[in-house]
C-alpha cells in the first residue's frame, strides 16, 4: 500500500463500477466516489488550501464524508473531524485549537462553526477533474482526532498516514483475510477513530462500506435488520452497544453473513460475547482488539474462544500485540514487571502518534523516550493496567484511575459492574461513587433492566442479595437506580458524566433501593 488515496484510486481505476459506499438507497461506485473527491478537491483549490494544511470536515453522516476525506488526503492535507452532532462550544474549541482556516461543511454545521472559517463546497460537474496536487507530506497528519482529557480539556491527536497503513499491513498477513467481497458497516462517527478502521477497512481492499444512519444506530432491531439486508461481513462494535444487539437477535434471529465481529473501544462484555457464541456457534470469528487513538485504533488482536469468556469476573483477555507494535508493562518506578504482575501498558512502534497537538508538556508526560530493549525510542504511556499471561498474551485490568478508595477499601468498579450484569434481569449496569451531604460517599449502581416491567423494588432487593453473595460487603452498592437506557457519547461509548446525580433521581422504590432495605 503506497498511500491511502493511492490505494483507493487504484481500486477505482481497476473496478470503477463496483459499489464503494451504500448510503440508504444510494449506491456510490468507486468511480463516482473518486469523481466527488475531485470535485471537493477543486473546492479546496478555490479556497487557496495548500498541501500541508489542516482542513475541517463537518458533514452529516453519509457518503459525502468519505469523498471529503479522500479529497483532503489527495490534496496533501490532513482532516479534523467536526461532527455536527457535537456541542457548539466543543466545535469552536477544536477549530481554534487545531488552527484550521477552512472547513468542508454542510448546512447543519453552518450555525455551529465560527463565521470566519472559509467554507468549501463540492463543485459538481467539474469538466477537467484536477489530479492530486502532491503526495501526502510525511510531517502532515492524515487526521487529528480530539479525545477527552482528564483535566476536561480535549486534546488533539495527530495521526500519520503511515500509521494507518501500518495498522492494515499488520492485520492482513495471518490475522484477517479482508477482500473485495467484504461489506463493512460504518457504525461510528468519523470523529471516533474506530471509524478509521471501518472506512479504510472497506476501501483499501476494494470492499463496500454501508453507512449506518444515526437513527438506525440507536435502534438495535433496525440495525440488526440492516446487517441482514446488506449482507454485512465485518461488524465492529463497542461492547456497551453489542449487548443490546445480542438481546435483539435472541428474540428474533435473522440470517446474517458475518465473517468477523470486532470489539474495541471498551472492555469486553463477556456475558454478551458468550451468549452470542451460544446463539451462533462457530458462525463467525469474534475478535477482541484493545487500542487507543494515540496508537492508531488497535494495539492487540485476540480471537475469542469459549474459555476467554467463561468467567464474568477478573480481567479481559486482549490477546497479543499486533506485529507492527510492541507492548511493555511498567510499575510506578518505570521498571518492567515480571510475567503475571500488574503494570501500566506502554506501547511503541509504527502506530504510535508523535504527541498531542500544541501540548508539549502533556506530550512529554505521555510520549516518553525509554530504553526498554537496548534501543531508545518513544513509548506511549496509556494509563491502562494489564498483566502478561503465561502464554505471552495479555489480560486487560482497566484504567489505573477506575480504582476508587471507599471508606478505607480499594474498590474496582468494573468488578461490581460484571456481577450486576451477570443477573438474568439486567441488560446493562454501571457502578459509580457519589458524594452526598454531609460527607458521605455512596456506592451507586445504575442499571437498565431487560424488561421495564421488572424495574421493581423486588428486583432491586434481588440484585443486592445477588451482589452480597458474590462480593465483599464494602463492594455491595448502597443504592440502585433504574434507567431506561445508558447515556452514550456520539462515538457510542458510555457517557459517565451524563449519569443522573443521585439527588436528582425521583420516584419511589421502583426507581431506587438501598442495601438497608434488604
Amino acid at each position: 500500500m503506497g498511500s491511502l488515496y493511492g490505494t483507493f484510486a487504484a481500486h477505482a481505476a481497476r473496478t470503477p463500477h463496483a459499489v464503494a459506499v451504500t448510503d440508504g438507497s444510494e449506491q456510490i461506485t468507486y468511480a463516482r466516489l473518486d469523481e466527488a473527491a475531485a470535485e471537493y478537491r477543486h473546492g479546496l483549490q478555490d479556497c487557496g488550501v495548500q498541501a500541508g494544511d489542516l482542513v475541517g470536515i463537518s458533514l452529516e453522516r453519509g457518503w459525502e464524508v468519505m469523498a471529503a476525506i479522500l479529497a483532503v488526503l489527495s490534496h496533501g492535507c490532513g482532516y479534523v473531524p467536526l461532527d455536527p452532532a457535537y456541542p457548539r462550544e466543543r466545535l469552536r474549541f477544536m477549530t481554534e485549537d487545531s488552527g484550521i482556516r477552512t472547513v468542508i461543511a454542510g448546512e447543519t454545521a453552518s450555525g455551529l462553526l465560527p463565521a470566519e472559517l472559509s467554507r468549501v463546497r463540492r463543485v459538481a460537474g467539474v469538466r477537467q477533474l484536477e489530479q492530486p496536487s502532491a503526495a501526502h507530506l510525511t510531517d502532515t497528519p492524515a487526521y487529528v482526532i480530539y479525545t477527552s482529557g482528564s483535566t476536561g480539556v480535549p486534546k488533539g491527536v495527530p495521526v500519520a498516514e503511515s500509521a494507518v497503513l501500518a495498522l492494515f499491513g499488520a492485520c492482513v498477513d495471518d490475522l484477517f483475510a479482508f477482500g473485495p467481497e467484504d461489506v463493512w458497516s460504518q457504525f461510528f462517527s468519523y470523529s471516533f477513530d474506530f471509524a478509521v478502521w471501518e472506512m479504510w477497512g472497506a476501501l483499501l481492499f476494494g470492499g463496500r462500506l454501508v453507512i449506518v444512519p444515526a437513527k438506525t444506530a440507536r435502534n438495535p432491531a433496525a440495525f440488526l435488520d440492516l446487517l441482514a439486508r446488506e449482507r454485512i461481513t465485518v461488524l465492529n462494535q463497542v461492547p456497551s452497544y453489542f449487548k443490546y444487539l445480542v438481546r435483539t437477535y435472541e428474540r428474533a434471529a435473522v440470517e446474517l453473513a458475518l465473517r468477523y465481529v470486532v470489539f474495541g473501544g471498551e472492555p469486553l462484555d463477556r456475558v454478551s460475547a458468550r451468549r452470542w457464541m451460544q446463539l451462533r456457534p462457530g458462525a463467525e470469528a469474534l475478535i477482541n482488539m484493545y487500542g487507543i487513538t494515540e496508537t492508531t485504533v488497535h494495539v492487540t488482536y485476540g480471537r475469542l474462544e469459549a474459555e476467554h469468556v467463561a468467567e464474568d469476573v477478573g480481567g479481559t483477555w486482549i490477546g497479543r500485540p499486533l506485529p507492527h507494535l510492541e507492548l511493555a508493562l511498567l510499575d510506578a518506578r518505570g521498571i518492567e514487571v515480571p510475567a503475571g504482575d500488574v503494570g501500566e501498558i506502554q506501547v511503541a512502534g509504527a502506530g504510535v502518534a508523535g504527541g498531542y497537538l500544541g501540548r508539549p508538556d502533556l506530550t512529554a508526560e505521555r510520549f516518553r523516550l525509554l530504553d526498554l530493549d537496548g534501543v531508545e525510542r518513544t513509548w506511549y504511556r496509556t494509563g491502562d493496567l494489564a498483566r502478561r499471561l503465561p502464554d505471552g498474551s495479555y489480560e486487560y485490568l482497566g484504567r489505573n484511575d477506575r480504582q476508587v478508595n471507599l471508606r478505607g477499601y480499594r474498590v474496582e468498579l468494573g468488578e461490581i459492574e460484571a456481577v450486576l450484569r451477570s443477573h438474568a434481569h439486567v441488560l446493562d449496569a454501571v457502578a459509580a461513587v457519589e458524594d452526598v451531604p454531609p460527607r458521605e460517599s455512596l456506592l451507586v449502581a445504575y442499571l437498565v433492566p431487560v424488561d421495564s416491567v421488572n424495574a421493581s423494588e423486588q428486583l432491586h432487593r434481588e440484585l443486592l442479595d445477588h451482589c452480597a453473595a458474590r462480593l465483599p460487603a464494602h463492594m455491595v452498592p448502597s443504592q440502585i437506580v433504574t434507567l431506561s437506557d445508558m447515556p452514550l457519547t456520539a462515538s457510542g461509548k458510555l457517557d459517565r458524566a451524563s449519569l443522573p446525580a443521585l439527588r436528582d433521581v425521583t420516584g419511589g422504590p421502583s426507581a431506587r433501593a438501598s442495601a438497608q432495605d434488604r
